[in-house]
């Protein structure tokens, strides 16, 4: 079982920047960032794949936020650039045991999330 740690959220004004950080105990295949927000369903907002480095991203983050990958640390970050109040979520790191990045929640390990707060 690989655990997940999500750090690296807080509450910020629109337009500003966060990074979120996700350490995992142990590999993983595939990596990506969800986000719900109060009173909705979890969306997806990035993935990665851990070998050949292929991202996907929610067209309403693409451009503003990058997400990344350290392999010797068994991590993934993600860098928010351009907040906007629309962004404030509780963002979850999830894990998968094999290669491909999904849109769904069809993950193996979920961290316990951290929460991001945009406003003015």
């Amino acid at each position: 079982q690989v655990q997940l740690v999500e750090s690296g959220g807080g509450s910020v004004q629109p337009g500003d920047s966060l990074r979120l950080s996700c350490a995992a105990s142990g590999r993983t295949y595939a990596m990506s960032w969800f986000r719900q927000a109060p009173g909705k369903e979890r969306e997806f907002v990035a993935g990665i794949n851990w070998s050949e480095s292929s991202t996907l991203y929610a067209d309403s983050v693409k451009g503003r936020f990058t997400i990344s990958r350290d392999n010797a640390k068994n991590s993934v970050s993600l860098q928010m650039n351009r907040l906007k109040p629309e962004d404030t979520a509780v963002y979850y790191c999830a894990g998968r045991n094999i290669y491909g990045i999904r849109t769904y929640p069809d993950y193996d390990f979920w961290g316990q999330g951290t929460q991001v707060t945009v406003s003015s």
